[in-house]
């Protein structure tokens, strides 16, 4: 691998740094090469820019803490994480930190979509399986991705999906944080789930609402929803449903329909609520079976996501649409075919400019426009008269909802956020859903999780709970327990002596992977056993690390007898 001159930058006196391979809000990307291990790797560090912020700081760690937690070849690996000092020109100092990650020859979905073309259903299909996998390991140990998009998923020359950059990925414990930060919000807006675009909680649905986005650009070439700008998109992911695929391009099946529509329901309890019930319905299309995915309906209790037919009722026109299942869909207004959208949440309420997310009324193009030509024909001043009125509605309406909200707090301060006093239930050493069980039959609804690097034999399992077991606490109190991540460092096991086989199976045990294998003559070491390794043993590695073999090849130099005696070359040989 050639790196970019001829004295490159080192970090931890190991890792050579070389060119540029990309660059994101918070950090860069290089092509690098361990020297130690010889192997090509990329290596992702904090903009000095942002070096200084504790805020940046904080989340590229939390990147690194999350990412290491993962193994599963769907994951991007993380090998090493460290900090470099960089001392300023003026003389000051500082910590740069980096991560050292697998090298992944291949290019990311969001090139192969600049192409200007979509996919084809099975090769859609296919990379979103592979999303859906990563991401069900993912939830499985308990981290949400938070910022699934095509710039996040690579494509190997072999067709192998690689999810990558859980730069703002969280633990589902610290998912109860809100998505925004300096009033920003948290993500990409074209795969914003509803709930992130509003600032609410996250959990694993919120990266399945993604995940549909993702598969929804790749059928079509274009995402579910664009507009000028940011807020506008993040509105649309909040009120509008999307245009079915198949009104955008030709030929999806109704099945596929169905399981894009599905995942982009705007209710999290009316989307997938799994990955694994995602893909499952994914490789149900695939393979020409049934799906469980309902078609969605707009009107009604039961309302979700679809469109059905509807009749303008200023006009004679019924706005078209292909079919799919019961109902007929309707196309694309941005299109210019005089098409306009369903009034699917509320029929008639006016939208409001100022309200961006729309918290209050919903969205009504025609509606909207006919309200406006008959306030046009008002005169001004039964106008001024109606604003006057309104102001002084919106005025008494804040003062009781305050005054009112003041009351419900306090009663709920002294009622029945009290809960009743009872012993927590011991869970260390249960699993995450065993001790969340446990503790839901004991009353404590309110279960908080947090991750810290363990023993091996504590790898998803309660290390720590507060408050602690047999512990007397009011239900309304929240618990939060800890899960074990396992080692953070492993200690290099001795396998000299040992066969390659031996040597294999311990190394599998220890959490570590095979590196290279090298072939020695040595006539006191017997064939095929282990001469040395490289970490050495009772070095600390990383879990994960690839321990370079020495093996005995059996074999050795037969020396030369010729012309010595039968007694002299018996006694040689």
């Amino acid at each position: 691998m050639d790196l970019v001159n001829d004295n490159p930058r080192v970090l931890g006196n190991r890792y050579e740094v070389g060119e540029l391979l990309g660059r994101g809000g918070m950090a860069e990307v290089h092509l690098g090469r361990d020297a130690r291990l010889g192997r090509a790797v990329a290596i992702k560090l904090l903009r000095t820019d942002l070096a200084r912020d504790s805020t940046f700081q904080a989340r590229f760690r939390r990147e690194a803490q999350s990412a290491a937690a993962l193994n599963h070849p769907a994951i991007v690996a993380v090998y090493d994480t460290g900090e470099e000092q960089v001392v300023e020109a003026g003389g000051g100092v500082f910590n740069l930190p980096y991560i050292v990650m697998e090298h992944i020859e291949g290019r990311t979905l969001r090139d192969v979509l600049a192409e200007g073309h979509h996919l084809d259903i099975d090769a859609a299909l296919d990379i979103i399986t592979g999303v859906l996998t990563a991401l069900e390991y993912s939830h499985r140990i308990g981290i949400v991705h938070r910022d699934i998009k095509p710039a996040n998923v690579m494509l190997t020359p072999v067709g192998d999906v690689k999810v990558m950059d859980f730069g703002i990925a969280r633990a589902m414990s610290d998912s109860s944080s809100t998505m925004t930060q300096t009033q920003a919000v948290i993500g990409t807006a074209q795969y914003l789930s509803p709930e992130q675009a509003r600032g609410e909680q996250v959990d694993t649905r919120s990266d399945l609402y993604s995940a549909g986005c993702l598969l929804y650009e790749l059928l079509t070439g274009r995402p579910p929803f664009t507009a000028d700008s940011p807020v506008a998109v993040a509105y649309q992911h909040v009120r509008e449903p999307p245009i079915p695929p198949s009104q955008v391009i030709g030929g999806i099946p109704d099945s596929v329909d169905r399981i894009v529509l599905h995942s982009l329901a705007k209710g999290r309890d009316e989307r997938y609520q799994s990955a694994a019930d995602f893909r499952a319905d994914v490789e149900a299309a695939r393979g020409g079976r049934q799906v469980s995915a309902a078609i969605p309906v707009m009107h009604g209790s039961n309302a979700t996501t679809q469109y059905m037919p509807m009749q303008d009722p200023n006009s004679t026109r019924v706005v078209p649409g292909g079919a799919m299942g019961a109902g007929a869909l309707l196309g694309d207004p941005s299109m210019g075919q005089g098409q306009q959208y369903a009034d699917p949440y509320n029929q008639g309420d006016q939208y409001n400019p100022n309200d961006p997310y729309n918290q209050g009324d919903q969205y009504n193009q025609g509606d909207y426009g006919r309200r406006q030509q008959r306030e046009e024909e008002k005169p001004a001043s039964n106008r001024n008269v109606i604003l006057a009125g309104i102001a002084f509605l919106v005025v008494v309406a804040l003062i009781s909802f305050l005054f009112w909200n003041n009351i419900i707090k306090n009663n709920n301060d002294n009622g029945d956020a009290a809960g009743t006093t009872v012993s927590v239930p011991d869970v260390i050493g249960k699993t995450k859903e065993l001790a969340t069980k446990s503790l839901n039959d004991a009353g404590f609804k309110d279960v908080a999780f947090e991750t810290k690097v363990s023993k091996q034999d504590e790898l998803n399992k309660v290390i720590l709970q507060n408050p602690e077991a047999e512990a007397k606490a009011k239900t309304s109190q929240q618990v939060v327990i800890t899960i074990g991540l396992g080692p953070d460092t492993v200690e290099m096991p001795d396998l000299k002596g040992k066969t390659r086989a031996e040597a294999i199976a311990e190394l599998t045990e220890q959490k570590l992977e095979l590196g290279d294998v090298t072939l020695k003559d040595d006539p006191s070491v017997p064939r095929n056993t282990v001469i040395s390794t490289d970490p050495s043993a009772g070095d600390d590695v990383k879990p994960n690390s690839s321990v370079n073999l020495v093996i005995s090849s059996g074999k050795m130099e037969v020396p030369d007898v010729t012309g010595k005696t039968k007694a002299q070359a018996r006694s040689e040989l």
